[in-house]
């Protein structure tokens, strides 16, 4: 399914990306690291036209059902779909499955924990493994949400515990998994006190009351005040 020239460009555009001074470029890298799991999806040769399920083993949601819950039209359910079972015929992605597509798109990088932290945004059951409505419920408030939907959704993933609040353990944790992604392409340079500048940066912009901790409100409030974070959120706007 991976098409290797497309993995090889998007990682040359990927590796130039690094998270700036401002809030929005975290937001921004944050959205182009999705990238792997577009190609994942979307690379798919097969020419099949039917939506097969028989043999797996976990079936998905009738198709008028995911229509209804998702902003996807039925034939790209079904190309979806395609692609979904042939890398995972048992039906069910786990963490192992996304912790691959990244290896295999940051070589140079420890991309597993990066990995982990997007399954578990992923994962709303908690039960360690995705479903195809779980998966494709989530691509779909990436890719076609409103505004409100594609926020919400990146506080949920930085809010890692799913507490209601992002600390600044919680961005530590991001900011270290994304440089140990980049690895030795990171630019500029890692230092023992480049993810510490960015979490402050962060928090200086997001958190409105100083009290060390980012509610979803406030978190709203400051990336719809940003302009490069509302453009950013159009880069999945033409997927199709």
């Amino acid at each position: 399914m991976f098409s290797s020239m497309s993995q090889s460009q998007e990682y040359r555009g990927f590796k130039q990306l690094m998270p700036g001074d401002e809030p929005g470029g975290l937001y921004i890298l944050m959205l182009v690291s999705l990238f792997p799991l577009y190609y994942w999806c979307f690379t798919d040769e097969s020419t099949e036209d039917e939506f097969e399920i028989s043999f797996v083993c976990h079936r998905p949601d009738d198709l008028h059902i995911l229509q209804e819950e998702t902003e996807f039209s039925r034939k790209e359910l079904q190309f979806l779909y395609r692609a979904f079972k042939n890398e995972c015929p048992s039906g069910v992605v786990t963490e192992d499955v996304f912790k691959l597509i990244y290896s295999q798109f940051f070589p140079q990088g420890d991309s597993s924990i990066y990995a982990h932290y997007l399954f578990e945004a992923f994962d709303t059951n908690r039960n360690g493994c995705l479903s195809f409505k779980e998966f494709v419920a989530g691509l779909s408030l990436i890719l076609r949400g409103s505004i409100y939907d594609r926020l919400n959704w990146a506080f949920n993933f930085y809010d890692l515990d799913k507490d209601g609040f992002i600390t600044r353990e919680e961005m530590m944790k991001i900011m270290k998994s994304i440089y140990a992604l980049m690895g030795k392409y990171v630019y500029p340079s890692i230092h023992d006190e480049t993810p510490s500048e960015h979490v402050e940066n962060f928090f200086q912009k997001m958190d409105r009351n100083h009290d060390g901790l980012i509610t979803v409100e406030e978190f709203m409030e400051s990336c719809q005040k940003d302009a490069n974070i509302m453009r950013s959120m159009r880069l999945f706007d033409s997927v199709f």
